[in-house]
């Protein structure tokens, strides 16, 4: 996976067995136009292809910026069915990193505003840097988030806190951020490096019972209690008969390292 996206505004590259790091590269702010959405559907697509991906880092080359949100410079030139093609296109490349058989990380350091944050939400897991800044401002241009922000957030910090965050525009420190629920962890230093760090620890582990965790704790939005169970439960059942299972077990017992297929 050693290539370049589309109109090479998006690079992905191995870091170590398992690991991609997908970098995002438009100046002066990353704004989300066409061909970072192509050149994301692109990094997908390899990883996909690839089939050994583990774990998906999202970082940003810019200085202060992860992404800065939609190209409100293209949207000034087109017309409501062109706007809304555009969604689509942003919305699907977020609905296929959320649904990626490997886990997503978002290393933001800096802001991460509108389709910016969305794309963020769409990962496993976001860290962040002591100067990253998030929001959700559609409302100042008319608008609402319209590429999962609505959902996404509210899944991750509560309805009145995202609705506190959407209403007024404002933009959430990195303290907040993590108190809140919005980041999983703030770090001082490099945030790629601590993305990197954070990949090695899940590279430990099993990625179909990581990938099961996932499907079961997002499940839990939907259903009641007791449907939710039966969920894990399945998913248990189905960790019990994969190789995986019987190896992190065997490795256990013996005292070991498990490998994992």
């Amino acid at each position: 996976m050693n290539a370049a996206g589309s109109d090479e505004v998006v690079s992905w590259r191995t870091t170590s067995p398992g690991v991609v790091v997908v970098t995002m590269d438009r100046p002066p702010a990353n704004a989300l136009g066409i061909s970072i959405l192509d050149g994301l559907h692109a990094a997908i697509d390899a990883a996909e292809l690839a089939g050994d991906v583990h774990v998906m880092i999202l970082e940003s080359a810019l200085e202060g910026f992860f992404v800065a949100g939609a190209d409100i410079k293209h949207l000034a030139t087109i017309d409501a069915p062109s706007f809304m093609a555009y969604g689509d296109r942003m919305r699907a490349a977020n609905d296929r990193l959320a649904a990626a058989p490997w886990i997503s990380i978002a290393a933001i350091d800096g802001l991460a505003l509108g389709g910016g944050l969305e794309l963020a939400m769409a990962a496993t897991m976001r860290v962040g840097s002591s100067r990253a800044r998030f929001g959700l401002p559609e409302v100042k241009l008319g608008l609402i988030p319209g590429a999962g922000g609505t959902q996404r957030l509210p899944r991750l910090v509560g309805m009145g806190r995202a609705l506190d965050i959407m209403l007024t525009a404002r933009q959430v420190p990195a303290d907040e951020a993590l108190a809140i629920g919005l980041i999983d962890r703030l770090v001082e230093g490099d945030v790629l490096e601590a993305a990197l760090t954070l990949a090695g620890e899940l590279r430990s582990s099993s990625l179909p019972a990581q990938l099961a965790a996932v499907r079961a704790v997002a499940a839990s939005a939907d259903l009641t209690l007791e449907a939710g169970m039966a969920a894990e439960v399945a998913e248990e059942q189905g960790l019990f008969e994969h190789g995986d299972a019987a190896e992190g077990i065997t490795a256990f017992v013996e005292r070991r390292q498990p490998r994992f297929a």
